[in-house]
C-alpha cells in the first residue's frame, strides 16, 4: 500500500461479532481466543482491518454496548492478555485492528453512575443528564416521578414490551428524586459530553486502548453526544419516533474535534469511523468535518444499506454519496452489520443477489465493511420467541458463524450455541463447505479482494457512471492508466452490456451463468478490464 494514502482508505474491513465468531472454552459464546485463531480465515478472504464489536465487562443488558469498564474485557471473552495475544497476532499477520467505542453512554452498573446516583452533591453528579419533574406550570400533572411529569416528550430507541411502542427516554431514580436521560435502555444512561471531566474520562479510555495497540475505534452513536442544552420537548411530527435515530445536533461537532486531536496526538496515531444514524447522506457528510477542523475519517452510510434490490434507487444512492461527500470526504459502504438484517434475507434469500452485492460493494469508491457470514452467503437464523433476547430484535443477524458441518459447528464442545444457528449450517454455509466448492460464494469474495488489492482504479480510482438499460446499475472506475468496469443488473431477465465496456474482458463475474454475446444474466454482476 501507498504509505502517502492513509491505510483505511485503501483497507476492506471484516466485523467480528465476538459473541458469534468462535467459542474456544465451551460456554457456547463466542470468545477474543476464538478470533485469535481464526485469523488465517480473515487472512486468506483478503481483508486487511478487523472491526470487534465490543467485548468490555458489562453486565449484558445489550450485549455488551452497557459498559460498566471501559477498559478491562469481560470475563465471557477472556482478559487482557487474550486481547494483547490477538493484537500481536493480527499485527503479526498484517491486519489492522479497531474496536468499538461507546462514548455516548455507559452501563448503570459503571462505577461513575453509581457516584452520581448517590447523592444530588455528588463529584460526578454532573457526568450524566439528570432533571426535575416536569412543574404544573410547564404542564406537569400527577404525583413525583409519574408519568405525567416527564421532563419531556423524548423517547428510547428500543420498543417496549410487545414491540409497537417506544417508552420514554427518562427514568425515574428515586434516590435522589430525579429524572435521567437514556436514549436507549434505563440500564444506558447517557454521559453529559458537555462536562470537560467527562470528555477528559473518555479520551483516557481511548489512549488506554491505543497504547495496546488498537490502530482505530468504530464510534457508537457518533451523532448523540451533543444533546440540546434546553432539552425542549420535540415537535409533533417527531415526538413518535425515538431521539437517537434523529439527534443531530452542532454541539456534536466540536466534541468529535477534539477526539480527532487525541487520536491525531498519539504515535501512531489511530482513526475513527462513525456510527451516524441519520436518514440522509448530506446530513453525514458534515461529520467528517473540514479541513481546518476534521472529525471523523469515515462514517457509515446508512441510506444505502436500507436501499432495496432496485438499480434506480441504488444509483440515486451513489450518486447522492458521490456529490453530498465529494473527492475529499471517504465513502464507506456497508451491506449488513450487527444490527441489520442480514443482505441476503432482505434481497430475498436469493444467493444470485448476494453475489451481485458482493461486486458492487467491492467495486465502489470508499472503504468497505464486510460482516463476518457475508461471504458464506449466510442468512439470518430463524429465532424462537423464547430464545430472543436482544431488546431491539436483532437476533437473527447475529446467530453463530459455522466453521464445519458438525454438531458443534466448529466450535468448542460443552454449551450449546447461544443463539441457534443460521440456515444450512450443516450444509453448504460453513467455511469448510465453502472451501472445498471454488464456485462457492467464499471464493468469489477471495477473487473480488484480491482483484481490488491489485487494482488501484477499484481502491483509488474516480467513480462514473455509464449510459445503461434500464435494471441495470453501471460504472466506470480510473485512476491513471488502470480503468475498470462495473455492470450489477438487478432486473429479472438478461439485459445488453453498456456499449463503453462491451467488448472488454470478464475479470470476476458473480456466477458462471452465461447470458449469450453481450449480455449479463438476470441478477448477476461482472466486473471488467479493457481488452488490451
Amino acid at each position: 500500500m501507498n504509505l502517502d494514502v492513509p491505510w483505511w482508505r485503501d483497507a476492506v474491513f471484516y466485523q467480528i461479532y465476538p459473541r458469534s465468531f468462535c467459542d474456544t472454552d465451551g460456554d457456547g459464546i463466542g470468545d477474543l481466543e476464538g478470533i485469535r485463531r481464526h485469523l488465517d480465515h480473515i487472512v486468506r478472504l483478503g481483508a486487511d482491518a478487523l472491526w470487534i464489536s465490543p467485548f468490555f465487562r458489562s453486565p449484558m443488558a445489550d450485549f455488551g454496548y452497557d459498559v460498566s469498564d471501559f477498559c478491562d474485557v469481560d470475563p465471557l471473552f477472556g482478559d487482557l492478555d487474550d486481547f494483547d495475544r490477538l493484537i500481536e497476532a493480527a499485527h503479526t499477520q498484517g491486519l489492522r485492528v479497531v474496536i468499538d467505542w461507546v462514548p455516548n453512554h455507559t452501563s448503570s452498573a459503571h462505577r461513575w453512575f453509581s457516584e452520581a446516583r448517590s447523592s444530588r452533591d455528588s463529584p460526578r453528579r454532573d457526568w450524566y443528564i439528570w432533571r426535575d419533574d416536569r412543574s404544573d406550570a410547564q404542564g406537569g400533572s400527577g404525583p413525583p416521578g409519574s408519568p405525567g411529569r416527564l421532563p419531556n416528550n423524548w423517547l428510547a430507541a428500543f420498543p417496549g414490551v410487545g414491540g409497537d411502542t417506544f417508552p420514554p427516554a427518562w427514568t425515574w431514580d428515586p434516590g435522589t428524586d430525579q429524572w435521567y436521560l437514556h436514549f436507549f435502555l434505563p440500564e444506558q444512561p447517557d454521559l453529559r459530553w458537555g462536562n470537560p471531566e467527562v470528555r477528559s474520562a473518555m479520551a483516557d479510555t481511548l489512549r488506554f486502548w491505543m497504547d495496546r495497540g488498537v490502530d482505530g475505534f468504530r464510534v457508537d452513536v457518533a451523532h448523540g453526544l451533543g444533546k440540546d442544552p434546553a432539552l425542549a420537548d420535540l415537535p409533533p411530527e417527531l415526538a413518535p419516533l425515538p431521539v437517537a435515530s434523529i439527534n443531530d445536533r452542532s454541539e456534536t461537532h466540536p466534541y468529535l474535534a477534539e477526539l480527532r486531536g487525541v487520536l491525531d496526538a498519539h504515535q501512531p496515531p489511530a482513526m475513527m469511523v462513525g456510527e451516524v444514524f441519520l436518514p440522509t447522506t448530506p446530513q453525514v457528510a458534515r461529520y467528517y468535518g473540514s479541513a481546518d477542523r476534521p472529525e471523523l475519517q469515515l462514517s457509515f452510510n446508512f441510506p444505502p444499506l436500507f436501499a432495496p434490490w432496485d438499480a434506480a434507487v441504488w444509483r440515486q444512492r451513489v450518486e447522492e454519496t458521490e456529490t453530498s461527500l465529494g473527492p475529499e470526504r471517504w465513502p464507506t459502504w456497508v451491506l449488513s452489520n450487527h444490527d441489520q438484517v442480514r443482505h441476503r434475507t432482505r434481497y430475498g434469500g436469493s444467493e444470485e443477489r448476494a453475489r451481485a452485492a458482493a461486486v458492487l460493494l467491492l467495486t465502489l469508491r470508499g472503504t468497505p465493511f464486510l460482516f463476518a457470514g457475508e461471504e458464506l452467503g449466510l442468512e439470518d437464523a430463524v429465532v424462537a420467541p423464547q430464545q430472543r433476547g436482544d431488546p431491539g430484535g436483532r437476533d437473527g443477524c447475529r446467530a453463530p458463524l459455522p466453521w464445519d458441518a458438525s454438531a458443534d459447528h466448529g466450535w468448542a464442545k460443552g454449551s450449546p450455541a447461544w443463539l441457534p444457528w443460521p440456515p444450512e449450517a450443516s450444509g453448504a454455509r460453513n467455511v469448510a463447505a465453502q472451501e472445498a466448492d471454488s464456485d462457492g460464494i467464499l471464493h468469489l469474495y477471495r477473487r473480488l479482494l484480491a482483484a481490488r488489492r491489485a487494482s488501484p482504479a477499484l481502491r483509488r480510482g474516480t467513480w462514473s457512471p455509464l449510459d445503461a438499460h434500464d435494471g441495470l446499475l453501471a460504472c466506470l472506475r480510473h485512476h491513471g492508466d488502470d480503468r475498470r468496469g462495473v455492470v450489477v443488473n438487478f432486473s429479472t431477465s438478461p439485459q445488453p452490456i453498456p456499449a463503453t465496456v462491451a467488448g472488454w474482458n470478464v475479470e470476476v463475474a458473480s456466477d458462471a451463468r452465461p447470458a449469450g454475446p453481450g449480455l449479463i444474466a438476470a441478477d448477476q454482476a461482472l466486473l471488467l478490464h479493457p481488452a488490451h
